[in-house]
């Protein structure tokens, strides 16, 4: 486990400490460069943990901008009952429906009351059943006019009569980051090897709201054209409109954000600190903003940049 980047009299960086987790005893590497990858949040916490005479604040963080505009994607959900599904022949139906089977962003943002967008993801079909019959298969007979319970024959006609009528939507939108969604060193607590750990500050505002709301809107829309059933309430106000909480997407970034002036950013275009030209961070933490997609490729395209980058730089020798 990384504990942080060790530094010189000069305030550039000279390898990492770490903690073995087979002995838990603390060893370092020297390295002429550091490229950070582990994750938004990891890394701005190794870096929050880098504290020298040189980096009182943390390791390039002069600007106190590490750790903040952390931002997550918006997440909701709503599940609905089919009847013109049931009775369905059984086939293998593997890949019809999951995460990324999804309709882009359609709408025109000067139209609506909150800014960005969001993509909607359909699943449900004839996916492999699940131990058990947690879906509750005789509870839908409610919604059709027949008797809910029961077991033995009539339990299997249930599960076979449903199986397949279920779909679920899904929305998945951007999040207009802000200086005070933040992550920070806790300064009591620590994890099993000893490390300081993160502690959180993140709060959904309006936009993320209005956003989530649309979403239900148009989840009821979809619903009565294919006449579906709702199961379950609509979220409302009191509940978000059913955001999930942040980090559940698991699609963090920002908390290293790019940019020219170091004032406001703590890398530059390469993923480079401004304050320690030897220091690379190459995950999510550059992102200043993201769509409603994952961030995966994106950070391999930069990461490759940055890749090449520093090829160059030590060809030059000025890193």
């Amino acid at each position: 486990m990384v504990k942080e980047v060790t530094t010189n009299s000069e305030g550039l960086a000279t390898g990492i400490s770490y903690i073995n987790k087979v002995d838990r005893k603390e060893y370092a590497l020297k390295a002429k460069t550091v490229v950070l990858a582990a994750s938004a949040c990891s890394s701005a916490r190794i870096l929050l943990n880098s504290k020298s005479s040189q980096h009182p604040n943390g390791l390039g963080n002069g600007s106190d901008m590490i750790g903040r505009y952390l931002h997550d994607s918006t997440g909701s959900s709503r599940t609905f009952f089919i009847p013109d599904l049931m009775n369905r022949k059984t086939y293998n139906e593997d890949g019809v429906g999951g995460m990324h089977i999804y309709s882009p962003w359609w709408l025109d943002n000067k139209k609506l009351d909150f800014p960005r967008g969001y993509h909607i993801e359909v699943w449900g079909g004839l996916n492999m059943p699940s131990y058990g019959f947690g879906f509750g298969a005789s509870d839908l007979n409610k919604y059709i006019g027949g008797t809910v319970g029961g077991y033995g024959d009539k339990l299997r006609e249930d599960v076979k009569k449903f199986y397949g009528s279920v779909m679920g939507v899904s929305g998945r939108g951007e999040c207009i980051a802000r200086k005070d969604n933040y992550c920070e060193i806790d300064p009591t607590t620590v994890d099993e090897w000893g490390i300081p750990v993160l502690r959180f500050n993140y709060t959904w505002s309006d936009h993320e709201r209005k956003q989530a709301r649309h979403m239900h809107n148009t989840f009821e829309e979809i619903m009565y054209n294919v006449g579906g059933v709702a199961l379950g309430e609509k979220p409302g106000a009191e509940k978000d409109y059913g955001l999930l909480n942040p980090g559940r997407i698991i699609h963090e970034v920002g908390t290293t954000r790019m940019g020219n002036d170091p004032r406001t950013s703590v890398v530059n275009q390469y993923q480079q600190m401004h304050e320690v030209k030897n220091v690379f961070v190459v995950d999510g933490g550059p992102f200043v903003s993201q769509a409603d997609k994952n961030p995966t490729w994106t950070i391999l395209a930069l990461s490759w940049r940055t890749s090449e980058h520093i090829i160059n730089q030590v060809k030059q020798q000025n890193i």
